[in-house]
């Protein structure tokens, strides 16, 4: 169970769970009394964290489809291990870490009605408290590209390579192997029972690895697609309400 596009899996599966303890019941209860309770050091913090999950999800999609599409299309470029992918899940989130420090920055309690701030905590929100308009205009288009538009475009292109070579070509050290097997095992004399037994354990073995491999394959485009549908409303209307 250790491979490495598990441990990527367990990575994302981590940034969802973050998000579903930390930043989904203080939303929920802002959605509902449409107020603030929990402070200014929280209203950094969850704000914070929800971007920081967000990006890892993302750059874990990215380091996934990067995986794949070496090991189906290049699999003599580059070897995959445990060890590098664990590295690569550190990276991950010091990267995310680093990136969304300026959301953590802006974010800042006010009250709607001043003349009441000593008075209720009703009507507090959080919100971002940028220094001019162009600010959140920039950071949010940036942020849009980032963490959105550029790794879905490599990732798109990453599968469709991948769906090219699984589908419509022969997979380096394998298809090839299996032809010639399997013709071998066709010419073989009708007496050599053993070898011939041997060969059918063969290219059985290398045709299940490869519906393994198409399982893999459609199992994380489906998983792409649902990020890119999940995440782009939101990510569009926070360029469009700045």
């Amino acid at each position: 169970m250790r491979t490495v596009t598990n441990y990527f899996i367990v990575n994302l599966s981590l940034a969802d769970v973050l998000v579903t303890i930390i930043c989904l019941p203080a939303s929920l209860v802002v959605d509902i009394t449409e107020t603030w309770f929990f402070g200014e050091t929280l209203c950094k913090i969850v704000p914070y964290l929800q971007t920081i999950s967000v990006s890892v999800s993302v750059l874990t999609l990215s380091c996934i489809a990067q995986d794949r599409w070496y090991a189906i299309c290049h699999p003599l470029m580059f070897k995959s291990t445990a060890k590098r992918a664990r590295k690569s899940i550190i990276a991950i989130w010091v990267v995310s870490c680093i990136i969304m420090i300026p959301q953590a920055i802006v974010m800042e309690c006010s009250s709607l009605l001043p003349e009441l701030t000593n008075k209720t905590r009703l009507f507090t929100v959080c919100d971002e408290h940028w220094g001019a308009e162009i600010y959140p205009k920039v950071y949010h288009t940036g942020f849009f590209i980032v963490t959105y538009f550029a790794p879905l475009c490599l990732m798109v292109l990453a599968y469709i390579q991948i769906f090219h070579k699984l589908w419509c070509q022969q997979i380096p050290g394998n298809t090839s192997v299996i032809q010639r097997n399997w013709r071998t095992f066709r010419c073989a004399a009708p007496g050599s029972g053993e070898s011939a037994r041997v060969r059918t354990g063969t290219v059985t073995a290398e045709i299940k690895q490869i519906r393994a491999r198409r399982k893999t394959a459609r199992m994380l485009m489906v998983v792409l697609f649902v990020f890119a549908l999940c995440y782009l409303p939101i990510s569009v209307l926070n360029i469009m309400k700045r």
